[in-house]
């Protein structure tokens, strides 16, 4: 009986991290390809919204299926949000035009939404908290390792094969995915009445999609400037915001219980997560762009010099998950963000002149950070609420990361077209260091507030 049990975690840990892999290195996997798919398709003008499309549909619907998980199951939901991830991706792959492209891409986006926080979720209902801790760490470095292999995939199908299958070998590999959850997930779900928050859902989706398209938009046109028509587009958003949380206090079921995050745990630990989520788009985006363009090094060096952020990533989740047990979580997140404090510390002493040992080194103790600090929030938040909310507060972690990778694009691109636009030598390495300095006061920001978190986080419910 235990060897069936074990048996059957093993294949809802693989079926996971196939999952979550596919739907992270979707985010990067096309950024090599992009060249090729425009000189097929056309409209290199909409080149940007292919990638950003993808990231605003993810963003504003992850939060919806924690809440819908939690009213109907995860298995439902991750089934359902896996199909729509495959289907997207068909599409992708058939598209005629850019424009075709950029749609199917939201559609894959959508299905993310739904996938990305029922991996974890599920991770927080079928494992105990000791399991929780070693896994949570391999989960996440996946993120690490598809942002530097995707890169590489994407070359390999345009040089190899061709640019489509970038998204047809999703369908195979998802639908296996799909599969063992199907067969080796169980989940009791009791019968009840539910009341579904349409317009709650809706409103938080104007509101959110609205912001991210603003942010989105005015990164690419040089920086976040407050032109009237953006300023509108944010008060606009601001408002229905307002709105959505007037609808929550109000409604029986409601999609984002404001209670939850009137709690310390909760609330610090999102606004920790969103600055995680910052951090990890400022490394990811720009630091391959420091090797290549500041210190003339080829595109595949930069994915090796970069590589040790995914070993130091589950190395790190590994040892805290130990001392989370013993130390408790609070420690673990401080000792996480000031490595990170660390981390963006080296890459602000950059130069072009830096060896080229100095990046790996650094990227590993960013790895390291990322290892302590995710694993802690997510275990701690998971353990302080029942399963009936369990989804939604997952849900919102992965949301907040997420809109802080969203933002801190928009934001760390404002600093480095800043430096671009100012007359001098080097304005590039100039703009990178700039960058990398933000990036350091961001991860101060985030040690600062890590220290607010509660000692002790609350047990909702005996683990199992």
């Amino acid at each position: 009986m235990t060897s069936a049990v074990n048996s059957s975690k093993r294949n809802i840990i693989f079926a996971l991290m196939v999952a979550t892999f596919l739907t992270a290195i979707d985010t990067t996997v096309i950024s090599t390809a992009m060249p090729a798919i425009a000189r097929d398709l056309g409209g290199s003008e909409l080149i940007s919204w292919v990638f950003s499309i993808y990231l605003l549909t993810t963003a504003a619907t992850t939060p919806i299926y924690g809440k819908l998980a939690d009213l109907f199951g995860r298995k439902r939901i991750f089934i359902f949000g896996a199909a729509v991830f495959l289907v997207g991706s068909f599409l992708c792959g058939l598209s005629g035009s850019m424009t075709q492209l950029m749609i199917f891409r939201a559609v894959q986006g959508l299905g993310a939404g739904a996938v990305q926080p029922m991996t974890l979720t599920i991770i927080g209902d079928v494992f105990t908290q000791e399991e929780r801790a070693r896994l949570m760490g391999l989960f996440s470095a996946m993120w690490g390792v598809a942002g530097i292999v995707g890169p590489l995939v994407g070359g390999f199908f345009v040089d190899y094969i061709s640019w489509e299958w970038i998204f047809y070998i999703n369908i195979p590999v998802g639908l296996v995915s799909i599969i063992l959850i199907y067969l080796f997930f169980h989940e009791k779900l009791v019968s009840r009445q539910v009341s579904i928050d349409y317009a709650g859902a809706a409103l938080f989706t104007l509101s959110i999609g609205t912001f991210l398209y603003t942010l989105l938009e005015g990164g690419e046109r040089s920086g976040i400037a407050l032109e009237p028509v953006t300023f509108g587009l944010l008060i606009g958003s601001a408002l229905l915001f307002l709105l959505f949380l007037r609808v929550e206090k109000k409604v029986a079921e409601p999609m984002l219980p404001i209670q939850l995050f009137r709690r310390p745990l909760i609330a610090v630990s999102q606004i920790v997560s969103f600055i995680q989520g910052a951090i990890l788009i400022g490394s990811s985006a720009y630091l391959p762009i420091w090797i290549q363009d500041v210190q003339g090094h080829s595109a595949t060096f930069a994915g090796l010099a970069v590589l040790p952020m995914s070993l130091g990533w589950p190395i790190a989740a590994s040892v805290g998950g130990r001392m989370l047990i013993k130390a408790g979580y609070k420690l673990v997140t401080v000792v996480g963000m000031a490595t990170l404090v660390l981390a963006t510390f080296f890459l602000s002493l950059l130069t072009p002149d830096s060896p080229v040992w100095a990046i790996p080194i650094a990227v590993f103790v960013l790895g390291v950070g990322f290892g302590f600090a995710t694993t802690s929030v997510t275990i701690a938040v998971q353990s302080s609420v029942a399963w009936q909310q369990r989804g939604i507060v997952t849900g919102a972690l992965q949301f907040m990361r997420t809109i802080g990778q969203t933002v801190g694009v928009a934001l760390l691109g404002a600093v480095l077209n800043w430096y671009l636009a100012q007359s001098g030598s080097s304005p590039l390495a100039h703009g990178l260091m700039g960058v990398f300095t933000v990036m350091m006061g961001t991860a101060l920001l985030g040690f600062a507030l890590s220290w607010l978190l509660p000692r002790e986080a609350e047990q909702a419910e005996p683990e199992s």
